[in-house]
């Protein structure tokens, strides 16, 4: 298996709308052959000593972290999908730019090869 993961913060105020921006991608992901897409937000995150989710978005007041995955069968798996994701103009329309509810600047994202599954 093979994982991309996210890592970003919202303003509060904004996560319904990003709630709906994710519902929309999830689907379009889905579409395309993730197997999974997995957004959650923050219940029990509190900033760290030395590092932490908060510290890593450099959170702001009123905002909260929200960390998501997708699972794909494989790295090329992964890039195929993203690929077909990349060229669907529903994609475009969903991140144009500074229409976004978050701040995508402060997004961390990578790609994963899964270790352990259980």
């Amino acid at each position: 298996m093979y994982v991309d993961g996210f890592l970003l913060a919202v303003p509060k105020k904004n996560l319904k709308a990003y709630r709906s921006l994710a519902r929309r991608f999830a689907a379009l992901a889905k579409e395309h052959g993730a197997l999974s897409v997995v957004e959650s937000v923050a219940d029990d995150v509190k900033p760290g000593k030395l590092t932490s989710f908060p510290q890593s978005v450099k959170l702001k007041k009123g905002e909260v972290v929200v960390f998501s995955w997708i699972t794909f069968k494989s790295r090329a798996h992964r890039d195929l999908v993203n690929g077909k994701i990349m060229k669907d103009p529903r994609m475009g329309t969903m991140m144009q730019s500074g229409k976004t509810p978050f701040d995508a600047k402060r997004m961390i994202f990578g790609g994963f090869k899964a270790i352990v599954q259980a």
